[in-house]
């Protein structure tokens, strides 16, 4: 398939905000969009989006997975960036309608329908830099999407950044695309310097996040990832790996750590490190660059509890596996 998320549906969900209520909902063509170039959204960023899938299983049937977490996210980072209200139903039957216009085309697992919905203020007043927009617009894309790992899954590189932070410490759990802007500058400056694939956040030796994942530390069965707070993104597949780590008998640590006591761990020959997102699901990391040096994780591959995990959150989202927590809701 093409790179990932760089194909799309011809039509969408869109609903308008206007003279201080929401429009009926409406399929359109995707390429329908009209913005004033003194768009709210093109000078001060009121934007916010979500990221989520929809699996087909094998009896045909379409299932989105864990859409009424995504959908609290995108009202909450709608209400944190003074956006207009957005109603929850209202959203959620949207997602489910322009799902259900396309889900002959959902693809087969590993591959999936990615869905987009995304909030953006649409006022043309560059004089509002510190006023929220009053119109905005909220539509829903469809990507289909095939493994993420088209040529095998690999250990990454992570560069642990003490100095930097990947946003401001009150907006990280907003899902802003000008959270990942700030992000790129230092991504792409570790890429050339130490052919890092990733920066891992951690302001004043503070283990955060990377530029657009959770990261969590395996050390044999306890998980340890940092406790939610507003500085990071509280991530739907962060939690549902916890979950799932619980089913296990595994203990889940939600608490401050430290880059010391990462490198200390990581030195272990059994320690596990992950990033967790929707897209990757769980993506193995092998080694931390700090101050110039190289320290391998466990044995710097994939590990074995990375990989029990994946597989235990893909089986429920692909239907080959009990859904014991009502993650899924059926399209068709």
């Amino acid at each position: 398939m093409a790179a990932f998320g760089s194909v799309f549906m011809p039509k969408m969900a869109l609903a308008t905000f206007e003279n201080n209520q929401w429009s009926e909902a409406s399929i359109v063509a995707a390429d329908s969009i009209q913005l004033h170039p003194g768009a709210h959204v093109l000078h001060y960023s009121s934007t916010c989006f979500e990221g989520l899938k929809a699996f087909r299983h094998e009896d045909g049937s379409v299932h989105v997975f864990r859409m009424d977490q995504n959908v609290k996210r995108l009202v909450q980072s709608s209400r944190l960036l003074s956006l207009p209200e957005l109603d929850e139903a209202a959203v959620s039957k949207m997602i489910l309608d322009v799902v259900a216009e396309y889900a002959e085309d959902v693809p087969t697992p590993p591959g999936s329908m990615y869905i987009r919905p995304t909030h953006i203020g649409t006022e043309a007043a560059i004089g509002k830099a510190a006023v929220p927009t009053a119109t905005s617009m909220l539509y829903v894309l469809l990507s289909p999407v095939g493994d993420y790992f088209t040529g095998g899954a690999k250990a990454l590189r992570l560069l642990l950044e003490e100095t930097g932070m990947r946003c401001a410490p009150h907006m990280g759990m907003v899902k802003s695309g000008a959270n990942y802007a700030s992000a790129l500058g230092p991504i792409f400056q570790a890429q050339e310097s130490v052919q890092a694939d990733q920066i891992l956040f951690c302001p004043n030796g503070d283990v955060q996040e990377t530029g657009a994942a959770n990261f969590l530390l395996i050390d044999g069965n306890e998980i340890i990832t940092k406790g939610l707070d507003t500085s990071f993104l509280h991530g739907v597949t962060r939690s549902s790996i916890l979950t799932l780590a619980k089913d296990l008998g595994m203990t889940i640590s939600e608490r401050d750590i430290t880059v010391d006591e990462l490198l200390e761990r990581a030195a272990k020959p059994e320690v596990e490190a992950v990033l967790s997102g929707t897209a990757a699901v769980l993506t193995s990391v092998g080694t931390f660059i700090h101050n110039g040096k190289d320290f391998k994780v466990g044995s710097g591959e994939p590990g074995p509890i990375a990989q029990k995990l994946r597989q235990a959150l893909n089986d429920i989202q692909w239907g080959k596996a009990e859904d014991k927590h009502n993650w899924l809701t059926k399209v068709v």
